[in-house]
């Protein structure tokens, strides 16, 4: 197993780690609703819930 001659300095991981970025997320209007929401995720609607343009759900 590898295993490292001398320690990694604080500065020297973070100056490798600086291209790591989270990237902005994907945001969809739904064509039944209008309604804009993340991808791939349910989302609320008047008091209903929806996924995929269809009705999943109805709070009471």
């Amino acid at each position: 197993m590898a295993h490292p001659k001398r320690k990694i300095s604080k500065t020297r991981r973070d100056k490798r780690r600086t291209h790591y970025k989270a990237s902005a997320q994907t945001i969809k209007t739904c064509p039944e609703t209008g309604e804009s929401h993340l991808y791939h995720r349910a989302y609320e609607h008047e008091g209903k819930l929806y996924y995929r343009g269809k009705l999943v759900s109805s709070s009471i």
